[in-house]
């Protein structure tokens, strides 16, 4: 193992063939980031992550899933399918809780893949996240002036400068009052992250306090009446358990936002800690509460008779409480702005993440030296989304949401694969640190050849860096086909779950096709989890990145698991989908190739071996 010139002017140019895809970087520290300006604050504890994360989960879906899900999929058994999503969602959660513990920098699954799978994939997953919370932001918004008009009696009752306005000729219909939210919410992001994340969990609480209500007087009403909806003809299954198995699928969606938790990584005072114990807390608080309000509405109405837009407001019209249905709409209201806030505050941090490793513009990675936070990112985003809000109905689009989200749950999923049985044995540092770097070579080289007892000229190729020079033992070449069998296993596992996630859901394949090839991913699959299981992960996972904290269990079946989960829900989103999202994706590859790929921070560094960068850091001090 030595030192390996990075992808860069050294080398001719930037990347040669398609190495700068596969460049990694280093997990970040105080050493690290000590160059990049002015700091984000250190302002963030358990009890402000939980409300972020609930905050941003419980959107106004809870209050309109429930019906629809319980008419068309699961009936009676509705709670069923929110424990089931609940517990897939949870194998993402255990794998951010690690990845967020050992790697706190802002970023998220674009920081993690950066690390752990290299810049192409990275900036796939980053474009991706950028696209998910601009039009995730711009749909809540649009989705808060119709349940603001309810309250107030009407779509007419609003003041007039806050209605929405049809235009002629264009069909185009304007939504003033979801823009100005919008900029209202970018407005307190600006202030600062304690400051924005105090008002969010007073929102927060105020809308756990509504569905408390829910559940509270509903389950009241529902002992008096008999519970009605339980004592319908077809039972607690009346659509079976494909039926569950379909709404939880569904459902599932509900559970996507305990992920921005992560984006504040490195704002949290003690991420080690507190990070994995807010996603987890959040996730757990979030489930509790879905499956309580759908147990009370479910029992309070039978199913068939749900209202699919209102089914919790109606439930409490149908038992004579009309006046609850104002208390509903308002934690709808609540509930969209929450989510409103949780969509606008990671965005920032993705574009200050990928600003800092130079794949977009400086101007990103700017932080306001009083608020510490990125205001310039922050107020750029929010006029576009703004804007969006605004101008489009952005609900044919949001199905593009749900892309980077999954895809992002995926790539962390194999991040945490890769981190336990072949991480990364080099890291980048700078070309600035040559002098130190050839001095510990040089140091090293020596100690090599004084063991050996012999002064035998050094090979050619180990001329240029010493530290090149590998001992060519049992051991060496036992860990070096470790890692080759680990690292043909995990592509076995990701290539298996493609073509099995991929046939199983295109029905529309001749029978004999499509069991054969469901019958040779599953076979990828079960060799590559059999060979993961038999070997052994690598020792400098208890090194790797930041210690001490969280480390999710069950690997390699739980990560194996979570990837199996989403690679389904993203085959299975649609193909107008895949093809906006696909028109996006294309114009970030255009984007990296002009500037991403020449601007990163990675094109003029040397790869060191882990082991020794300590001692080239010290060494550098000693010159300085």
């Amino acid at each position: 193992m030595g030192f390996e010139e990075g992808i860069g002017k050294e080398r001719g140019g930037v990347g040669v063939g398609y190495q700068f895809l596969t460049r990694r970087k280093q997990v970040d520290s105080k050493r690290a980031r000590a160059d990049v300006g002015h700091q984000l604050a250190k302002a963030l504890s358990v009890s402000q992550l939980v409300a972020i994360g609930v905050g941003t989960t419980i959107g106004a879906g809870v209050y309109v899933l429930v019906g629809t899900v319980a008419r068309e999929h699961t009936g009676p058994a509705l709670t069923i399918s929110f424990l089931i999503a609940g517990i897939a969602a949870a194998l993402s959660a255990f794998c951010y809780a690690e990845l967020a513990s050992r790697c706190p920098s802002a970023g998220s699954a674009y920081h993690y893949s950066y690390i752990c799978v290299g810049e192409g994939v990275a900036w796939i997953i980053g474009w991706a996240l950028i696209l998910e919370y601009t039009i995730g932001g711009s749909a809540v918004a649009r989705g808060i002036s119709p349940n603001l008009a309810l309250v107030f009696g009407g779509p007419e009752s609003l003041p007039s400068y806050l209605q929405r306005i049809h235009i002629p000729g264009i069909d185009i219909i304007v939504d003033p009052c979801a823009a100005i939210l919008v900029l209202f919410v970018t407005g307190l992001l600006c202030l600062g992250i304690k400051e924005s994340t105090f008002i969010q969990a007073i929102i927060t609480a105020l809308n756990v306090c509504v569905l408390l209500f829910v559940i509270i007087a509903g389950g009241y009403i529902g002992f008096k009446t008999g519970w009605v909806g339980y004592t319908v003809s077809g039972g607690y299954f009346p659509y079976g358990i494909n039926g569950v198995l379909a709404g939880s699928a569904t459902v599932f969606f509900a559970y996507i936002g305990f992920d921005s938790v992560a984006s504040t990584a490195e704002e949290v005072k003690n991420p080690q800690r507190d990070l994995p114990l807010g996603i987890a807390t959040a996730l757990s608080v979030c489930c509790l509460l879905y499956m309580a309000v759908s147990a009370v509405v479910v029992g309070l109405v039978p199913y068939f008779a749900m209202d699919p837009d209102t089914p919790i407001s109606s439930a409490f019209t149908r038992n004579d409480v009309q006046w609850a249905v104002y208390l509903v709409t308002s934690g709808a209201i609540l509930a969209l702005c929450s989510a409103l806030m949780g969509s606008l505050l990671p965005q920032p941090r993705i574009l200050m993440a990928m600003a800092r490793d130079g794949l977009l513009p400086s101007f990103f990675s700017d932080v306001n030296e009083r608020t510490q936070v990125p205001v310039k990112s922050t107020i750029l985003t929010g006029i576009f989304a703004a804007s969006l809000a605004f101008f489009m109905d952005v609900s044919q689009l949001a199905g593009m949401v749900s892309v980077g989200t999954l895809l992002a749950f995926t790539i962390v999923a194999v991040s945490i694969l890769i981190l336990r049985y072949v991480p990364p044995r080099e890291v980048p540092l700078p070309a600035s640190l040559h002098e130190s770097i050839e001095s510990v070579s040089f140091r090293y080289s020596s100690n090599q050849r004084h063991d050996d007892g012999t002064s035998q000229a050094i090979p050619k190729e180990s001329a240029d860096s010493p530290l090149i020079v590998k001992e060519i033992n049992k051991e060496n070449l036992s860990e070096t086909t470790r890692r080759q069998r680990a690292a043909w296993s995990i592509a076995s596992v990701c290539v298996g779950v493609l073509i099995l996630t991929t046939s199983a859901s295109y029905s529309f394949l001749p029978s004999v096709l499509r069991y054969t090839t469901c019958s040779a991913g599953g076979l990828l699959l079960v060799v590559g989890l059999s060979v993961l299981s038999w070997i052994d992960q690598d020792d400098a996972r208890h090194t790797f990145g930041h210690t001490g904290g969280f480390i999710c269990p069950f690997v390699p079946f739980l990560p194996i698991c979570c990837i199996l989960v989403n690679a389904y829900l993203l085959v299975n989103l649609g193909a107008g989908t895949w093809f906006r999202v696909s028109l996006w994706l294309l114009l970030g590859v255009f984007v990296y190739l002009f500037y991403g790929r020449t601007h990163s921070s990675l094109t003029d560094v040397v790869y060191v071996p882990t082991a020794h960068v300590k001692e080239i850091y010290r060494t550098s001090e000693c010159v300085a």
